[in-house]
């Protein structure tokens, strides 16, 4: 007995007459690894913001961002556990890429060389200090 697979419905075992479970299989495992490569993305952001912050804002803003650090003192830093969710992620990714000025004081240089992208990941990071 010979068996054929139906040309209606696509790719199917000559034996079972069925769609190949390894195909449903395989799609499933696809979305699932594609879901696990963007959470990581997004997990691997928010650690490069982390790393980003210790190196070139905590020594004003302090670890925990409140901005008690002999510097943050001296400079009368705000306090980023308040300010970060009044300003919003693209406002402080904008102050970190070109710094912020009151009036004609630069009361905060912009980070050097920071791409946008690396910006963005810093204000993410900001926004989880509590």
């Amino acid at each position: 007995m010979t068996m054929v697979a139906s040309s209606d419905a696509g790719r199917s075992c000559l034996i079972h007459n069925q769609p190949y479970p390894i195909m449903k299989t395989m799609k499933k495992l696809c979305l699932v690894t594609a879901a696990a490569f963007v959470a990581a993305a997004l997990s691997a952001s928010a650690e490069d913001g982390s790393a980003i912050y210790a190196k070139e804002c905590a020594k004003c803003h302090g670890a925990d961002g409140k901005g008690q650090t002999t510097m943050g003192k001296k400079l009368k830093c705000k306090d980023l556990t308040v300010e970060a969710a009044k300003l919003g992620e693209a406002k402080i990714a904008a102050a970190i890429k070109d710094g912020v000025k009151e009036g004609d004081k630069v009361v905060m240089k912009p980070t050097k060389d920071i791409s946008e992208a690396d910006a963005k990941a810093v204000a993410k990071y900001v926004l989880t200090l509590k």
